[in-house]
């Protein structure tokens, strides 16, 4: 078994990785900039050291963290999601200096992170793809040729992009040549590659993703499904497990793709294969995140299995504890990303002192956080800065419990976007559990909720109340 691990990431999913290393009797080792000295993860960690005074390029360097992995003794190093999780060179840096890298292969990160190769390796895996291009285009003129093959609407993508990023919606020929130079620029700014592709636009899907695990033994499973069609700008913001919208045949189906597309490209480790279903109940397979998910919670929490630890032990070069009969799902489970955003405000990102911070409790609820009070969310990461996850048996339940606990959290200081998801729960649409990916777009009016005022202005207006008739 690994004995010691160094977490190359910060802020919830940081603190998350520690406490699965606390389980197993691992040692945890964190990094920080000078920007998250205060960070709840370094303080939970049983070690911390800076990486440097620029708050982001210190998380982003390979080499400087591996060398601080080996200086430290650690023989594992587990990348979270986002910053370098899916670069290929962290990892092969990891293989040179005898790092275990807890994740795939560099070369398996480096093919499903390259679009066009994802969508190849797919079809030769009998995996269905959406109709499109298998190779970047050459320039706004095969964009129009094909896109005219196809048929509007169409998506022009950044053949190595990810997280929602490098991605335009084209409905006619005029709008493709608008956007074909702007794609390229957002592919070439955040993922220094400004190659894209064209495939078909499937209207407003419904995003179904599937968690599987593998061993380096040949085990491959899935942990059933999650629902993430309820996004903004093809960012998540509540995920479920499993869909209320599959028939357990399709449950069964899609799974079974997973584990297929998983075992094509000779996967190891943690990872999810993600899926559009139109309405035509077509399955289309649309990437493959080669780490772990934002959204891992929910699967876990309608699984039992701790996806994390089953990542460390699999870099450990243990076989799986578990056959896919031994999986089974109880319940429904569900994550609200607690972004510090203000809906109202064109969900314009809210950082600050959290003045006062609640966590919810009591039955089937989970808090992932890497806020507490006093805590200054900094300006130069992702506004995630907690999850909240909801279980209950029955799907009505899950959604009360869900206003219940997001009722229960407290977070003073910044705006977040916890009044509009209980804004969310109440709509009729989203109870009868049938909507997809074009639900936020498609109810503007579920951000006019009523803020009301916060408790400490109310304390203050009593206090000033009570002063002015003591005066009296």
């Amino acid at each position: 078994m690994i004995k010691k691990i160094l977490i190359a990431n910060r802020g919830e999913i940081a603190v998350r990785i520690v406490r699965a290393c606390s389980e197993l009797g691992i040692t945890s080792v964190a990094i920080y900039t000078d920007a998250d000295r205060h960070a709840l993860h370094v303080k939970k960690a049983d070690e911390s050291y800076n990486i440097g005074s620029d708050p982001v390029q210190g998380y982003l360097n390979a080499h400087n963290i591996v060398n601080l992995a080996v200086a430290s003794g650690c023989d594992a190093l587990h990348p979270g999601y986002g910053f370098l999780s899916e670069n290929p060179v962290l990892a092969e840096v990891c293989a040179r200096r005898g790092i275990h890298f807890i994740g795939p292969d560099a070369n398996v990160i480096r093919m499903m992170g390259d679009k066009i190769e994802a969508r190849k390796a797919m079809i030769r895996a009998g995996i269905p793809v959406v109709p499109g291009s298998d190779h970047s285009l050459a320039d706004v003129e095969e964009a129009r040729q094909l896109a005219n093959v196809i048929g509007y609407p169409v998506m022009l993508k950044a053949t190595n992009g990810g997280g929602g990023r490098g991605i335009r919606r084209c409905d006619s020929e005029t709008e493709l040549l608008k956007n074909y130079d702007r794609v390229v620029s957002e592919a070439g700014k955040a993922f220094g590659k400004p190659d894209i592709f064209i495939e078909k636009c499937v209207v407003n899907p419904r995003h179904i993703e599937v968690q599987i695990i593998a061993d380096k033994f040949g085990n491959t499973l899935h942990l059933f499904e999650r629902d993430c069609s309820i996004q903004r700008r093809n960012q998540k913001l509540i995920e479920i497990a499993p869909s209320p919208q599959l028939t357990e045949a399709q449950r069964q189906y899609i799974g079974k793709l997973a584990v297929n597309a998983a075992r094509a490209v000779n996967y190891e480790n943690a990872g999810t294969v993600e899926f559009l279903l139109d309405s035509d109940n077509q399955f289309y397979f649309m990437e493959m995140n080669t780490r772990l998910q934002v959204e891992h919670t929910v699967t876990e929490t309608i699984t039992g299995v701790d996806i994390v630890q089953e990542q460390i032990r699999i870099a450990s070069g243990m076989p799986l504890q578990y056959k896919q009969d031994d999986i089974q799902h109880r319940g429904f489970a569900m994550e609200f990303r607690i972004n510090a955003e203000d809906p109202q405000n064109g969900f314009l990102p809210s950082f600050g002192r959290i003045t006062r911070y609640y966590a919810p409790g009591g039955p089937g609820v989970r808090t992932d956080a890497a806020m507490y009070s006093g805590y200054v969310i900094p300006p130069y990461y992702d506004s995630m800065c907690a999850k909240l996850t909801v279980w209950n048996l029955t799907w009505e339940g899950v959604i009360e419990r869900g206003r219940r606990a997001l009722n229960d959290m407290v977070v003073f200081g910044v705006k977040t976007t916890i009044p509009y998801y209980l804004e969310i729960l109440g709509n009729d649409e989203f109870r009868s559990g049938q909507f997809d990916t074009s639900f936020v777009e498609t109810h503007p009016d579920l951000i006019n909720y009523d803020t009301g005022k916060p408790p400490e202005i109310l304390a203050a207006a009593i206090a000033a109340a009570i002063a002015a008739h003591n005066g009296l």
